[in-house]
Protein backbone atom coordinates (compact mmCIF):
# COMPACT_ATOMS: atom_id res chain seq x y z
CA UNK A 1 0.00 0.00 0.00
CA UNK A 2 1.17 3.57 -0.47
CA UNK A 3 2.47 5.10 2.71
CA UNK A 4 3.21 8.50 4.12
CA UNK A 5 6.95 8.22 4.62
CA UNK A 6 9.33 10.64 6.27
CA UNK A 7 11.69 10.62 3.30
CA UNK A 8 11.12 11.75 -0.29
CA UNK A 9 9.86 9.10 -2.74
CA UNK A 10 12.74 6.98 -4.00
CA UNK A 11 12.24 7.91 -7.63
CA UNK A 12 12.46 11.58 -6.72
CA UNK A 13 15.41 11.27 -4.33
CA UNK A 14 18.24 12.30 -6.60
CA UNK A 15 20.66 12.12 -3.68
CA UNK A 16 20.50 8.33 -3.88
CA UNK A 17 22.33 8.46 -7.18
CA UNK A 18 26.13 8.03 -7.39
CA UNK A 19 28.25 10.05 -9.78
CA UNK A 20 28.65 8.75 -13.34
CA UNK A 21 32.17 7.66 -12.53
CA UNK A 22 30.75 5.27 -9.96
CA UNK A 23 28.89 3.36 -12.65
CA UNK A 24 32.03 1.50 -13.73
CA UNK A 25 32.09 -2.12 -12.53
CA UNK A 26 35.75 -3.03 -13.09
CA UNK A 27 37.83 -3.75 -9.98
CA UNK A 28 40.96 -1.66 -9.29
CA UNK A 29 44.25 -3.14 -10.50
CA UNK A 30 46.11 -2.70 -7.22
CA UNK A 31 45.46 -4.23 -3.83
CA UNK A 32 45.51 -0.98 -1.91
CA UNK A 33 42.84 0.17 0.51
CA UNK A 34 39.32 0.34 -0.87
CA UNK A 35 38.48 3.66 -2.47
CA UNK A 36 36.29 6.16 -0.72
CA UNK A 37 32.61 5.95 -1.66
CA UNK A 38 31.89 8.25 -4.58
CA UNK A 39 30.45 11.62 -3.74
CA UNK A 40 26.77 11.97 -4.35
CA UNK A 41 25.78 14.61 -6.87
CA UNK A 42 23.94 17.67 -5.70
CA UNK A 43 20.21 17.23 -5.85
CA UNK A 44 18.69 18.77 -8.95
CA UNK A 45 16.31 21.21 -7.34
CA UNK A 46 15.22 22.26 -10.82
CA UNK A 47 13.30 19.01 -11.34
CA UNK A 48 11.38 19.39 -8.08
CA UNK A 49 10.70 23.04 -8.89
CA UNK A 50 9.51 22.28 -12.43
CA UNK A 51 7.18 19.58 -11.13
CA UNK A 52 5.85 22.06 -8.58
CA UNK A 53 5.48 24.78 -11.20
CA UNK A 54 3.47 22.37 -13.30
CA UNK A 55 1.29 21.29 -10.38
CA UNK A 56 0.75 24.92 -9.33
CA UNK A 57 -1.59 25.45 -12.27
CA UNK A 58 -3.58 22.33 -11.40
CA UNK A 59 -4.18 23.29 -7.78
CA UNK A 60 -5.50 26.78 -8.54
CA UNK A 61 -2.93 28.81 -10.42
CA UNK A 62 -5.11 28.67 -13.51
CA UNK A 63 -8.09 30.17 -11.65
CA UNK A 64 -5.88 32.95 -10.27
CA UNK A 65 -4.52 33.75 -13.73
CA UNK A 66 -8.02 33.88 -15.24
CA UNK A 67 -9.24 36.09 -12.37
CA UNK A 68 -6.35 38.51 -12.88
CA UNK A 69 -7.03 38.71 -16.60
CA UNK A 70 -10.73 39.33 -15.96
CA UNK A 71 -9.88 42.10 -13.47
CA UNK A 72 -7.45 43.64 -15.96
CA UNK A 73 -10.30 43.80 -18.47
CA UNK A 74 -8.42 44.71 -21.66
CA UNK A 75 -8.54 42.82 -24.98
CA UNK A 76 -4.92 41.83 -24.41
CA UNK A 77 -5.86 40.41 -21.01
CA UNK A 78 -8.73 38.44 -22.55
CA UNK A 79 -6.32 36.97 -25.08
CA UNK A 80 -3.87 36.09 -22.32
CA UNK A 81 -6.65 34.54 -20.26
CA UNK A 82 -7.43 32.13 -23.08
CA UNK A 83 -4.01 30.57 -22.51
CA UNK A 84 -5.32 29.18 -19.22
CA UNK A 85 -8.12 27.25 -20.90
CA UNK A 86 -7.78 24.12 -23.01
CA UNK A 87 -8.12 24.66 -26.73
CA UNK A 88 -11.45 23.29 -27.93
CA UNK A 89 -9.90 20.83 -30.38
CA UNK A 90 -7.04 21.69 -32.71
CA UNK A 91 -4.21 24.00 -31.67
CA UNK A 92 -2.06 24.59 -28.61
CA UNK A 93 -2.31 26.82 -25.55
CA UNK A 94 -0.25 27.03 -22.39
CA UNK A 95 -2.83 25.07 -20.40
CA UNK A 96 -2.51 22.18 -22.87
CA UNK A 97 1.10 21.82 -21.69
CA UNK A 98 0.31 20.96 -18.06
CA UNK A 99 -0.39 17.23 -18.25
CA UNK A 100 2.24 16.33 -20.87
CA UNK A 101 4.86 18.27 -18.89
CA UNK A 102 4.02 16.19 -15.80
CA UNK A 103 4.49 13.01 -17.85
CA UNK A 104 7.75 14.45 -19.16
CA UNK A 105 9.01 15.02 -15.59
CA UNK A 106 7.91 11.49 -14.63
CA UNK A 107 10.20 10.25 -17.38
CA UNK A 108 13.03 12.61 -16.45
CA UNK A 109 13.44 11.14 -12.95
CA UNK A 110 13.63 7.54 -14.20
CA UNK A 111 17.38 7.63 -14.99
CA UNK A 112 18.12 9.11 -11.57
CA UNK A 113 16.37 6.27 -9.74
CA UNK A 114 17.10 3.32 -12.04
CA UNK A 115 20.60 4.02 -13.41
CA UNK A 116 22.33 1.45 -11.20
CA UNK A 117 19.93 -1.22 -12.45
CA UNK A 118 20.39 -0.32 -16.08
CA UNK A 119 24.18 -0.50 -15.83
CA UNK A 120 24.21 -3.82 -13.98
CA UNK A 121 25.38 -2.57 -10.58
CA UNK A 122 22.19 -4.03 -9.10
CA UNK A 123 19.98 -6.80 -10.54
CA UNK A 124 17.33 -5.65 -12.98
CA UNK A 125 14.86 -8.02 -11.38
CA UNK A 126 14.68 -5.76 -8.33
CA UNK A 127 14.04 -2.73 -10.54
CA UNK A 128 11.32 -4.56 -12.45
CA UNK A 129 9.63 -5.50 -9.18
CA UNK A 130 9.82 -1.88 -7.96
CA UNK A 131 8.41 -0.65 -11.24
CA UNK A 132 5.56 -3.18 -11.23
CA UNK A 133 4.72 -2.30 -7.62
CA UNK A 134 4.59 1.39 -8.41
CA UNK A 135 2.43 0.88 -11.47
CA UNK A 136 0.03 -1.25 -9.45
CA UNK A 137 -0.19 1.28 -6.62
CA UNK A 138 -0.66 4.19 -9.00
CA UNK A 139 -3.46 2.30 -10.71
CA UNK A 140 -5.04 1.59 -7.32
CA UNK A 141 -4.92 5.30 -6.45
CA UNK A 142 -6.29 6.10 -9.89
CA UNK A 143 -9.35 3.92 -9.50
CA UNK A 144 -9.95 5.18 -5.97
CA UNK A 145 -9.75 8.74 -7.32
CA UNK A 146 -12.31 7.86 -10.00
CA UNK A 147 -14.72 6.44 -7.43
CA UNK A 148 -14.10 2.70 -7.48
CA UNK A 149 -15.00 2.45 -3.77
CA UNK A 150 -18.58 3.31 -4.68
CA UNK A 151 -18.68 -0.11 -6.40
CA UNK A 152 -20.69 1.34 -9.27
CA UNK A 153 -18.50 -0.29 -11.89
CA UNK A 154 -20.94 0.27 -14.74
CA UNK A 155 -20.40 4.03 -14.36
CA UNK A 156 -16.73 3.93 -13.36
CA UNK A 157 -14.24 5.76 -15.54
CA UNK A 158 -11.52 3.20 -16.23
CA UNK A 159 -8.97 5.57 -17.74
CA UNK A 160 -7.69 8.92 -16.54
CA UNK A 161 -4.70 11.04 -15.60
CA UNK A 162 -3.22 8.72 -12.96
CA UNK A 163 -3.86 5.65 -15.12
CA UNK A 164 -1.93 7.23 -17.97
CA UNK A 165 0.90 8.22 -15.65
CA UNK A 166 1.09 4.64 -14.36
CA UNK A 167 1.16 3.08 -17.83
CA UNK A 168 3.63 5.56 -19.29
CA UNK A 169 5.93 5.32 -16.28
CA UNK A 170 5.90 1.52 -16.39
CA UNK A 171 6.57 1.23 -20.12
CA UNK A 172 9.23 3.97 -20.14
CA UNK A 173 11.00 2.45 -17.12
CA UNK A 174 11.18 -1.01 -18.73
CA UNK A 175 12.44 0.48 -22.00
CA UNK A 176 15.06 2.45 -20.07
CA UNK A 177 16.26 -0.59 -18.11
CA UNK A 178 17.01 -2.63 -21.23
CA UNK A 179 18.17 0.01 -23.73
CA UNK A 180 20.57 2.90 -24.14
CA UNK A 181 19.74 6.47 -25.08
CA UNK A 182 20.10 5.91 -28.83
CA UNK A 183 17.60 3.04 -28.79
CA UNK A 184 15.23 5.00 -26.56
CA UNK A 185 15.23 7.86 -29.07
CA UNK A 186 14.56 5.40 -31.89
CA UNK A 187 11.68 3.82 -29.95
CA UNK A 188 10.16 7.26 -29.32
CA UNK A 189 10.45 8.08 -33.02
CA UNK A 190 8.88 4.77 -34.05
CA UNK A 191 5.98 5.38 -31.65
CA UNK A 192 5.33 8.84 -33.10
CA UNK A 193 5.57 7.67 -36.70
CA UNK A 194 3.51 4.57 -35.99
CA UNK A 195 0.73 6.59 -34.34
CA UNK A 196 0.73 8.99 -37.28
CA UNK A 197 0.43 6.04 -39.68
CA UNK A 198 -2.41 4.57 -37.61
CA UNK A 199 -4.53 7.73 -37.69
CA UNK A 200 -3.49 8.87 -41.17
CA UNK A 201 -3.74 5.59 -43.07
CA UNK A 202 -6.39 3.50 -41.28
CA UNK A 203 -9.89 4.59 -42.39
CA UNK A 204 -12.16 5.88 -39.63
CA UNK A 205 -14.96 3.27 -39.33
CA UNK A 206 -17.82 5.79 -39.37
CA UNK A 207 -16.71 7.78 -42.40
CA UNK A 208 -14.32 5.46 -44.23
CA UNK A 209 -11.88 8.37 -44.51
CA UNK A 210 -8.15 8.15 -43.91
CA UNK A 211 -6.72 10.94 -41.83
CA UNK A 212 -10.05 11.73 -40.19
CA UNK A 213 -9.04 13.99 -37.28
CA UNK A 214 -12.48 15.41 -36.60
CA UNK A 215 -13.81 15.48 -33.06
CA UNK A 216 -16.89 13.40 -33.85
CA UNK A 217 -15.59 10.55 -36.02
CA UNK A 218 -11.82 10.07 -35.48
CA UNK A 219 -10.48 6.54 -35.01
CA UNK A 220 -9.27 7.06 -31.44
CA UNK A 221 -12.67 8.24 -30.24
CA UNK A 222 -14.39 5.39 -32.05
CA UNK A 223 -12.21 2.85 -30.20
CA UNK A 224 -12.96 4.51 -26.85
CA UNK A 225 -16.70 4.47 -27.46
CA UNK A 226 -16.78 0.84 -28.53
CA UNK A 227 -14.07 -0.77 -26.37
CA UNK A 228 -13.80 1.13 -23.09
CA UNK A 229 -16.07 -0.18 -20.32
CA UNK A 230 -17.81 2.15 -17.89
CA UNK A 231 -18.23 5.82 -18.65
CA UNK A 232 -16.19 8.12 -20.87
CA UNK A 233 -14.96 11.52 -19.70
CA UNK A 234 -17.15 14.01 -21.61
CA UNK A 235 -16.30 17.34 -20.00
CA UNK A 236 -13.87 18.40 -22.76
CA UNK A 237 -14.12 15.92 -25.60
CA UNK A 238 -17.42 14.03 -25.58
CA UNK A 239 -16.81 11.64 -28.49
CA UNK A 240 -13.95 9.76 -26.83
CA UNK A 241 -12.06 9.88 -23.56
CA UNK A 242 -9.48 12.60 -22.88
CA UNK A 243 -7.08 9.86 -21.75
CA UNK A 244 -8.32 7.13 -24.05
CA UNK A 245 -6.77 3.88 -25.23
CA UNK A 246 -5.06 4.73 -28.52
CA UNK A 247 -3.93 8.17 -27.36
CA UNK A 248 -1.98 6.57 -24.51
CA UNK A 249 0.42 5.04 -27.06
CA UNK A 250 2.07 8.35 -28.09
CA UNK A 251 1.98 9.49 -24.44
CA UNK A 252 4.70 6.89 -23.83
CA UNK A 253 6.88 8.90 -26.22
CA UNK A 254 6.29 11.97 -24.01
CA UNK A 255 7.70 10.04 -21.05
CA UNK A 256 10.63 8.83 -23.17
CA UNK A 257 11.50 12.42 -24.06
CA UNK A 258 11.74 12.99 -20.32
CA UNK A 259 13.95 9.91 -19.95
CA UNK A 260 16.32 11.27 -22.59
CA UNK A 261 16.40 14.63 -20.82
CA UNK A 262 17.21 12.91 -17.53
CA UNK A 263 20.06 10.96 -19.13
CA UNK A 264 21.39 14.19 -20.62
CA UNK A 265 21.41 15.77 -17.16
CA UNK A 266 23.28 12.73 -15.79
CA UNK A 267 26.00 12.96 -18.42
CA UNK A 268 29.54 14.21 -17.72
CA UNK A 269 29.04 17.36 -19.77
CA UNK A 270 29.57 20.79 -18.29
CA UNK A 271 26.46 22.23 -16.61
CA UNK A 272 26.20 25.11 -19.08
CA UNK A 273 26.44 22.63 -21.98
CA UNK A 274 23.59 20.60 -20.48
CA UNK A 275 21.41 23.71 -20.24
CA UNK A 276 22.20 24.76 -23.80
CA UNK A 277 21.50 21.23 -25.03
CA UNK A 278 18.09 21.13 -23.37
CA UNK A 279 17.19 24.55 -24.75
CA UNK A 280 18.36 23.66 -28.24
CA UNK A 281 16.54 20.32 -28.26
CA UNK A 282 13.40 22.03 -27.00
CA UNK A 283 13.47 24.64 -29.74
CA UNK A 284 14.02 21.93 -32.37
CA UNK A 285 11.11 19.83 -31.08
CA UNK A 286 8.74 22.81 -30.99
CA UNK A 287 9.66 23.83 -34.54
CA UNK A 288 9.35 20.25 -35.82
CA UNK A 289 6.02 19.78 -34.05
CA UNK A 290 4.48 22.92 -35.54
CA UNK A 291 5.78 22.01 -38.99
CA UNK A 292 4.37 18.47 -38.72
CA UNK A 293 1.16 19.98 -37.38
CA UNK A 294 0.40 21.44 -40.80
CA UNK A 295 -0.41 17.91 -42.02
CA UNK A 296 -0.93 16.02 -38.74
CA UNK A 297 -2.86 18.50 -36.56
CA UNK A 298 -1.82 19.38 -33.02
CA UNK A 299 -4.69 17.90 -30.99
CA UNK A 300 -4.27 17.27 -27.28
CA UNK A 301 -7.29 15.00 -26.88
CA UNK A 302 -5.85 12.67 -29.55
CA UNK A 303 -2.29 13.25 -28.25
CA UNK A 304 -1.14 13.48 -31.85
CA UNK A 305 2.55 13.07 -32.63
CA UNK A 306 2.85 16.76 -33.50
CA UNK A 307 1.33 17.56 -30.09
CA UNK A 308 3.92 15.30 -28.42
CA UNK A 309 6.74 17.25 -30.07
CA UNK A 310 5.31 20.68 -29.31
CA UNK A 311 4.51 19.84 -25.68
CA UNK A 312 7.77 17.95 -25.24
CA UNK A 313 9.69 20.83 -26.78
CA UNK A 314 8.21 23.37 -24.40
CA UNK A 315 8.89 20.98 -21.51
CA UNK A 316 12.54 20.76 -22.57
CA UNK A 317 12.74 24.54 -22.82
CA UNK A 318 11.32 24.98 -19.33
CA UNK A 319 13.55 22.26 -17.86
CA UNK A 320 16.57 23.88 -19.49
CA UNK A 321 15.60 27.29 -18.13
CA UNK A 322 14.90 25.96 -14.62
CA UNK A 323 18.15 23.96 -14.63
CA UNK A 324 20.16 26.97 -15.81
CA UNK A 325 18.72 29.38 -13.25
CA UNK A 326 18.42 27.02 -10.27
CA UNK A 327 21.21 24.47 -10.59
CA UNK A 328 23.78 26.32 -12.70
CA UNK A 329 23.39 29.92 -11.55
CA UNK A 330 22.26 28.77 -8.07
CA UNK A 331 19.39 31.27 -7.91
CA UNK A 332 17.13 29.11 -5.77
CA UNK A 333 15.23 31.20 -3.24
CA UNK A 334 12.37 31.97 -5.65
CA UNK A 335 11.93 28.27 -6.43
CA UNK A 336 11.15 27.19 -2.86
CA UNK A 337 7.44 27.90 -3.33
CA UNK A 338 7.31 25.44 -6.23
CA UNK A 339 9.61 22.86 -4.60
CA UNK A 340 7.16 22.51 -1.69
CA UNK A 341 4.42 21.68 -4.20
CA UNK A 342 6.60 19.46 -6.34
CA UNK A 343 7.73 17.23 -3.48
CA UNK A 344 4.14 16.07 -2.88
CA UNK A 345 2.54 16.42 -6.30
CA UNK A 346 0.55 13.18 -6.23
CA UNK A 347 -0.48 13.89 -2.64
CA UNK A 348 -2.13 17.21 -3.47
CA UNK A 349 -3.68 15.81 -6.64
CA UNK A 350 -5.43 13.14 -4.55
CA UNK A 351 -6.09 15.42 -1.56
CA UNK A 352 -8.06 17.92 -3.65
CA UNK A 353 -10.84 15.36 -4.02
CA UNK A 354 -10.81 14.43 -0.32
CA UNK A 355 -10.01 17.52 1.77
CA UNK A 356 -12.49 20.45 1.58
CA UNK A 357 -9.87 23.13 0.93
CA UNK A 358 -12.54 25.48 -0.40
CA UNK A 359 -14.55 25.20 2.83
CA UNK A 360 -11.43 25.98 4.87
CA UNK A 361 -10.77 29.03 2.68
CA UNK A 362 -14.35 30.23 3.09
CA UNK A 363 -14.18 29.84 6.87
CA UNK A 364 -11.53 32.56 7.00
CA UNK A 365 -12.39 34.70 3.97
CA UNK A 366 -16.13 34.48 3.26
CA UNK A 367 -16.88 37.73 5.07
CA UNK A 368 -14.09 39.59 3.33
CA UNK A 369 -15.04 38.21 -0.09
CA UNK A 370 -18.65 39.38 0.39
CA UNK A 371 -17.44 42.98 0.79
CA UNK A 372 -15.41 43.05 -2.41
CA UNK A 373 -16.32 43.65 -6.03
CA UNK A 374 -16.63 40.38 -7.90
CA UNK A 375 -13.41 40.70 -9.98
CA UNK A 376 -11.35 41.44 -6.86
CA UNK A 377 -13.18 38.77 -4.86
CA UNK A 378 -12.27 36.20 -7.49
CA UNK A 379 -8.60 37.13 -7.17
CA UNK A 380 -8.58 37.07 -3.37
CA UNK A 381 -10.56 33.84 -3.35
CA UNK A 382 -8.10 32.18 -5.72
CA UNK A 383 -5.13 33.38 -3.66
CA UNK A 384 -6.81 32.15 -0.48
CA UNK A 385 -7.45 28.68 -1.90
CA UNK A 386 -3.86 28.43 -3.11
CA UNK A 387 -2.62 29.54 0.31
CA UNK A 388 -4.62 26.84 2.12
CA UNK A 389 -3.30 24.12 -0.20
CA UNK A 390 0.28 25.40 -0.06
CA UNK A 391 0.29 25.60 3.74
CA UNK A 392 -0.96 22.02 3.85
CA UNK A 393 1.92 20.98 1.61
CA UNK A 394 4.38 23.12 3.57
CA UNK A 395 3.40 21.27 6.75
CA UNK A 396 4.10 17.97 5.02
CA UNK A 397 7.41 19.36 3.73
CA UNK A 398 8.50 20.62 7.17
CA UNK A 399 7.65 17.30 8.80
CA UNK A 400 9.35 15.40 5.93
CA UNK A 401 6.13 13.56 5.16
CA UNK A 402 5.84 12.45 1.56
CA UNK A 403 3.46 10.09 -0.16
CA UNK A 404 5.60 7.11 -1.08
CA UNK A 405 4.20 5.08 -3.97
Amino acid sequence: MPSLATEPPIDDDLNDLPEDRAFATEAPLDDGPPPEPPAKPERLVSIDALRGFDMFWIIGGDALARALCRWWGTPEAATLGEQFEHVDWEGFRFYDLIFPMFLFVVGAVIPFSLKKYQTGESPRGHALWRTARRVALLLALAFIYNGALKFDFANLRYVGVLQRIAVCYGVAAVIYLFTKARTQAIVAGVILLGYWALLALVPAPETGLRGDYSKETNLSGYVDRHVLPGKIMKSYYGYGDNEGLLSTIPAVATALLGVLAGEWLLSRRKPWAKAVGLLGAGALCVATGYFWGQSFPIIKNLWTSSFVLVAGGFSLLLLGLFYLVIDVWKLRAWAFFFVVIGMNAITIYMAQSIIPFGTIRDYFLSGTLALLDKPVALIIGAVGLLAVKWLFLYHLYRTKTFLRV
